[in-house]
C-alpha cells in the first residue's frame, strides 16, 4: 500500500510517499480502506516535534507513529474477532490522535474509538475533516459550560476549530461574535455568527460589548488583552499554550481570585460519543466541515506547507486514493 511516511521530526520535506505493509485488524479493531484524510494543525505540530512537549507523546527523539493523518474517512473492508458495532462495507469516518495512520491506503482503528458512520449522501471528502477540529471546539465549549443566551466571541472564526465553533454554539442559541480577515466576512456570516468582526479593521479587544466567554481558537491574543472584553466572572479559553506557556499557568492561578475574570486551558478527551454527536450533527445538516482545498496523497508535502504557513481556511483533505 502506499503511505507518506516521516522517520524523524523536520520540515515537509521529511515526508515521502513509499510502499508499506498493510496492517491487519486485532481483535475488536476495524480495518479500513481509507479514501481522504486531512493535514492539520495536530499532524503538522507531530512533524516537527514542536512545541517538544508533543513528543512526550509521539517519541522524544524520533516519532513512534511513522504515517501521520489524524482524520480519515473510508470503507471498511475486514474486521477483528469480537467486532459488533461495524460490518464489513460501511462508510465511515474517524480520528485517532495517538495511532494517527489517515496518511495511507489502510489502517485498523478500534470499534470503540472514535469513529462513525457517514451520513448518507455525505462524501468521503467531506466526511473526513468532521472530528479533529470540532471536537477540540467541543472540549472547549463544554469546559466553558456555555449555555444559550450568553454572549461568546471566537477569535478564529475560519479555522478548523474556529468555524465548528461558530456552528456549534449557534446550535446551542448561543449569541456568536466571530473574528476573521476581510476575505472570510462572507463566510463566517454563513455559518451563523451573529457578528463578524474584521480583525485587519478593527481591534476586537476594543469592542465594546463584553462576554461571557472569549474562545481563542487560533492562539493569537491573550488573556491580558482579551479580559477587557470580559463580563465579571467571564472565561477565557484558548487552545493554545500562549506566550511562556502562560495559558495552563493562569489556567491555574486565575480561579484563585474569586468572582473575577479568569483563563481555562482545557485538555481535550477523546470519546466515541463525540463522534457519533458529530454524525447526528452532520446528518441534520447542523453542521458541515469548511475545507479549503484538496491534494492528492502525492502532494502532501504541499500540503503541509500550506497548513504550516498558518493561513488555511477550514479544513485541508488529503485525497489518499480517487474515486
Amino acid at each position: 500500500m502506499k503511505a507518506a511516511v516521516y522517520r524523524h521530526y523536520g520540515p515537509p520535506s521529511v515526508v515521502h510517499v513509499e510502499d508499506a505493509s498493510p496492517p491487519v485488524p486485532q481483535a475488536g479493531e476495524l480495518l479500513v480502506r481509507v479514501v481522504a484524510s486531512t493535514v492539520n494543525r495536530t499532524d503538522c505540530g507531530f512533524l516537527s516535534g514542536k512545541p517538544h512537549v508533543v513528543r512526550l507523546f509521539s517519541g522524544l527523539r524520533a516519532p513512534r507513529a511513522t504515517i501521520l493523518g489524524c482524520e480519515f474517512a473510508g470503507e471498511i473492508v475486514g474486521v477483528g474477532t469480537g467486532v459488533s458495532a461495524f460490518a464489513v462495507g460501511q462508510r465511515v469516518f474517524g480520528y485517532n490522535g495517538v495511532k494517527f495512520g489517515g496518511h495511507t491506503e489502510y489502517l485498523t482503528i478500534a470499534e470503540t474509538g472514535l469513529v462513525a458512520e457517514i451520513p448518507a449522501g455525505t462524501s468521503y471528502e467531506q466526511a473526513a475533516p468532521t472530528i479533529e477540529g470540532a471536537h477540540y471546539a467541543l472540549n472547549m465549549i463544554r469546559a466553558a459550560r456555555v449555555t444559550a443566551g450568553q454572549n461568546v466571541l471566537v477569535n478564529g472564526g475560519t479555522g478548523g476549530i474556529g468555524s465548528a465553533a461558530v456552528q456549534l454554539l449557534v446550535q446551542l442559541g448561543v449569541r456568536v461574535t466571530a473574528v476573521c480577515a476581510t476575505a472570510h466576512l462572507a463566510l463566517v456570516e454563513s455559518l451563523g455568527a451573529e457578528r463578524v468582526v474584521d480583525y485587519l479593521r478593527e481591534d476586537f479587544t476594543a469592542l465594546d460589548n463584553e462576554f461571557n466567554v472569549v474562545l481563542d481558537a487560533v492562539g493569537k491574543s491573550s488573556f491580558g488583552r482579551c479580559r477587557r472584553v470580559l463580563v465579571p466572572g467571564g472565561l477565557y479559553v484558548s487552545s493554545e499554550l500562549g506566550t511562556l506557556w502562560q495559558n495552563p499557568v493562569l489556567a491555574l492561578t486565575t480561579p484563585l481570585l474569586l468572582r473575577r475574570k479568569r483563563v481555562l486551558f482545557p485538555i481535550p478527551r477523546d470519546t466515541r460519543e463525540d463522534a457519533l454527536f458529530l454524525q447526528a450533527q452532520v446528518a441534520a445538516g447542523a453542521f458541515r466541515p469548511v475545507i479549503d482545498r484538496s491534494y492528492p496523497l502525492e502532494q502532501i508535502r504541499e500540503a503541509y506547507e500550506y497548513v504550516a504557513a498558518g493561513q488555511k481556511i477550514g479544513n485541508v483533505v488529503i485525497r489518499v486514493r480517487e474515486e
